[in-house]
């Protein structure tokens, strides 16, 4: 987990302010406590607080490209950078880290916004084109990292939590009626609304392209496809089961790739439980475990915890719980 955030001039060529962009990133810092970098020029300003995971000593962010035109922020990972970077270099692709960032952004350079049928992973991100004078930001599919957005006349700002963006703003964020209500209905906010009036969400598997004369373009890139019923075909229980089993087996594998111990939150439930047990048989038995307990017995599931701890014969499997 990372943050970012950066605030764009529209219509007015004139330097972001460096300190307006430390207070942004210093809001973020719980997000990525490792370190802080940022982009500065006439135009736009970005800022990262980053929680250093993969090429922890050369992967500084911002980001840039071969000739220094396009430069990025991110925050999450891409499971299957490897592969593309593989590509990517035959290519002709130039890169000078080992990050899962920088593939992200050279493919941007080759694919233009269709570099998003290509992630397999959890992202949010800002990729800046200095020679369009150009904003791409852009939010996994279904939604995993956040990422909001205030639009202005004359500026747009966005960040990874909306804390950053009211920290340089001399006003007190007014509600919405209607984000309120949600949040009282459904628990949690409809895409693309918060509970604060002019300030929005980046709706998951949706992209944000924003110029320096202000034309806005908020679109979505994919959508979940359901077959119809005709469409359906009836497989055997056994063969459903081990197609799922293989999809749930290479899915945690992909997301073991890390240049830092890897852990796992146990809460006690199935889902946690399953992921955890696939991930102790088939690929780390050093896996450390952790998991939180709570005094209201009617939420609390840290028998369920100690009960799949205690299941496992190798001791090898610790946990923290």
């Amino acid at each position: 987990m990372c943050g970012i955030s950066g605030i764009l001039n529209l219509k007015e060529k004139a330097p972001i302010s460096p300190d307006q962009l430390r207070v942004m990133s210093f809001a973020l810092k719980h997000r990525g406590p490792d370190e802080a970098g940022a982009y500065l020029d006439d135009y736009i300003g970005l800022a990262q607080s980053r929680l250093s995971i993969i090429d922890l000593s050369g992967g500084s962010q911002p980001i840039h490209n071969e000739d220094k035109s396009l430069w990025i922020i991110f925050n999450g990972e891409i499971f299957n950078y490897p592969e593309l970077r593989e590509e990517l270099i035959k290519l002709g692709h130039k890169f000078y880290t080992h990050t899962d960032t920088e593939v992200i952004l050279h493919l941007y350079e080759e694919k233009n916004e269709e570099c998003l049928f290509y992630l397999n992973g959890q992202f949010a991100f800002a990729i800046w084109n200095s020679k369009k004078k150009e904003l791409f930001l852009a939010r996994d599919r279904t939604g995993i990292l956040p990422l909001f957005f205030r639009l202005e006349s004359d500026k747009f700002y966005f960040a990874s939590e909306l804390k950053a963006i009211f920290s340089i703003k001399n006003e007190n964020p007014n509600f919405d009626p209607i984000g309120f209500e949600q949040i009282f209905t459904f628990w949690t906010n409809l895409p693309g609304d918060t509970p604060f009036k002019d300030y929005k969400e980046i709706p998951p598997a949706h992209f944000l392209k924003i110029n320096f004369d202000g034309k806005f373009i908020l679109k979505p890139y994919w959508q979940l496809q359901f077959k119809k019923e005709n469409e359906i075909k009836d497989f055997p229980i056994s063969e459903i089961t081990d197609r799922a089993s293989e999809l749930l087996t290479d899915a945690v594998r992909i997301r073991l790739r890390a240049d830092v111990p890897v852990g796992s939150y146990l809460s006690g439930g199935l889902d946690s439980s399953g992921l955890t047990t696939i991930v102790k048989k088939k690929f780390n038995n050093e896996l450390r475990t952790f998991g939180i307990s709570f005094e209201e017995e009617s939420f609390d599931e840290s028998s369920f915890q100690k009960l799949m701890v205690k299941s496992s014969s190798d001791k090898s499997f610790r946990s923290l719980c």
